[in-house]
Formats: structure tokens, C-alpha cells, sequence
């Protein structure tokens, strides 16, 4: 029994080292394994011829092969840009046309020598008494439109516990029902509390306008009572002499000349004040300088730009 169950397993084995190399290798490592166990113990038994093996590196190639059909990760390409990338690209070629040759200008009469003086427009602000008339008053119409919102906030709250609360008793359609109507109610006072908003902005704009058209006018009169010929900003100079400061005077005459602004009431639109043409609009500013007679020809200076909404 134990020789004819060792001849069996010689030929086993005998027959498995006959497959073509190409099979062992290829594709049925599983196969060469199998092979390879009897083959060993074989050996181990004692007194069975075994022929040898084709080669044992063989089955190791499978894997090698595998390997192989695996990109590795390579590292990335030298010409991939870095982060200073976008520095290292050449700039684009473009077409640059001819430009005419400008000719020397005659010369002409130097620019008289600067009369500098400089003013705080924030401290003239803080000196005038209609830009503290319209803050008093604008002011206490903000408060009282937040007060007004925060109400109707609080009663939107109230309404929705509300129907919260009496969900369970009523039907689908008229939970539907009460919340469109809280929609509707939310949706409409916002549009109420938005349009007051815009209202007491304008009418801020309205009495903001009135200072500075006053304002820029003043200045020019100081300074040419001053034979200054060049007003900066104190904010933006660094060192200057008392008597090159000019805001005193200029709040004191802006406080003289236009003590109190006109602001729209509570309730008026400015935009339909503006449509009923009892007052010039910023459409026709030239129209509010023609109502006001000049009493003195004005020196020739460059064209008045806003000097408060620079602060």
C-alpha cells in the first residue's frame, strides 16, 4: 500500500513537471504551487525518484510580471511650475503701434507762489449748528423707526407661538391659511420699515447737501480774505503754523450764515418734495446758485468738489 501510494504521487508529480514553462509561469501560480508541495514532500519520504524541477525561479516570475503591469508612482515632471510658476512664464508678445511725437510747448507764465492754508472739515462739523440741529432730529427718527420695527418684530413672534400652539386644533388649511397671512404681514413691513429707512436717509442727504454747498462757499471767501490760493486738509498734513489753520473762522461764518438746515418733515418723501418743484433738485443744481445774488465777483478757482463726504 504505502509503494503504490508513492508511485501515484511520483507520477502526480512527474506529470505536472511535463506543462509547458509558459503555463507554470503565466497565468496558474496556484497551479505551480500545487506542484511544487508534492514535489518537496516527496523528497521527504525517502526512496521515491522525483525528477527535478524545470527551475524554481519560474513561479517567482509571476509576481515580477504583475508587478511590471502596475504603474509606479513617478515623481512629478520638471516642468510642472512651482508656486513662483506664474513668475517664470514669459510675458506675451504685442503688437506696439507708433505714438506721435509731442512737441515742446512755448513757455508761459509760472504759477503765482502757494498761499497755503488747511482746515478740518470733521471739526467744522462738530462747530456747526445745523449739522447738530440734523443729527438731533434724524437721529431721534432712526430711534424711533428701530423701536418701531423691534414691536412689530416681537408681535410676529407672538402670532407665530400662537399658531404653534393652536396647530393641533386646526385643520391643514387653516394652518396654511395663517401663515400665509404671517407671510403677508412680515413681507409687508419690511417694505413699510425699508421705504421709512430710505426717507430719513434722503432727508439726511437733504440738509447734508445744504452744509456743503454753504461750506465750499465759505472757504473760498476765507481763503481769498487770506490771499491763500491752496486749502488742504489738516488730516493730511503733517506739520503747520496756527495761522495757516482756517476752521475756527470758517465754522464761526458757516454758523452765521446758515445757522439752521430745511429738513423734509417726518411723513414727506423727499423724492416726491423733490417732483413738486417747489425747491431746485439735484437734477438742476445751477438753479439754487442762480437764486442767490452775488454780492462780489468770485475769484477764479478750481470747480467746487465735496470736501465733507472725503471724512
Amino acid at each position: 500500500m504505502p509503494i503504490f501510494f508513492g508511485a501515484r504521487r511520483a507520477a502526480t508529480v512527474l506529470s505536472f513537471s511535463l506543462l509547458p514553462l509558459s503555463l507554470l509561469a503565466g497565468g496558474t501560480p496556484a497551479l505551480a504551487q500545487s506542484a511544487a508541495q508534492p514535489a518537496g514532500s516527496a523528497s521527504s519520504g525517502g526512496g521515491w525518484f522525483v525528477p527535478k524541477q524545470p527551475a524554481p525561479a519560474a513561479p517567482a516570475a509571476a509576481p515580477r510580471v504583475v508587478r511590471r503591469a502596475v504603474p509606479e508612482p513617478q515623481e512629478a515632471p520638471q516642468d510642472v511650475p512651482d508656486d513662483g510658476g506664474a513668475q517664470n512664464e514669459a510675458a506675451p508678445v504685442l503688437p506696439l503701434p507708433p505714438i506721435p511725437d509731442s512737441p515742446n510747448l512755448p513757455k508761459e507764465a509760472p504759477p503765482p507762489a502757494a498761499v497755503i492754508g488747511v482746515i478740518s472739515v470733521p471739526s467744522v462739523m462738530r462747530l456747526s449748528t445745523a449739522a447738530d440741529e440734523a443729527q438731533r432730529v434724524l437721529g431721534a427718527r432712526r430711534d424711533k423707526l428701530a423701536a418701531a420695527a423691534q414691536k412689530e418684530q416681537a408681535g410676529w413672534r407672538d402670532e407665530q407661538q400662537k399658531l404653534q400652539n393652536d396647530a393641533r386644533k386646526l385643520t391643514a388649511e387653516q394652518v396654511q391659511l395663517r401663515e400665509r397671512h404671517l407671510q403677508e404681514r412680515r413681507a409687508h413691513a419690511q417694505r413699510d420699515f425699508s421705504n421709512r429707512a430710505r426717507i430719513i436717509q434722503e432727508a439726511a442727504n437733504v440738509s447734508l447737501n445744504q452744509i456743503e454747498r454753504e461750506l465750499v462757499r465759505i472757504v473760498r471767501q476765507v481763503a481769498q480774505a487770506h490771499g491763500m490760493n491752496l486749502v488742504m486738509h489738516s488730516e493730511q498734513v503733517a506739520l503747520h503754523i496756527p495761522e495757516q489753520d482756517i476752521t475756527q473762522e470758517v465754522a464761526d461764518q458757516l454758523n452765521k450764515v446758515l445757522p439752521h438746515v430745511f429738513i423734509p418733515d417726518e411723513n414727506v418723501d423727499p423724492e416726491v418734495l423733490a417732483k413738486s418743484g417747489k425747491f431746485p433738485t439735484t437734477a438742476n443744481p445751477q438753479a439754487a446758485e442762480d437764486q442767490v445774488p452775488a454780492s462780489a465777483p468770485a475769484p477764479k478757482l478750481p470747480p467746487a468738489q465735496s470736501i465733507l463726504r472725503q471724512h
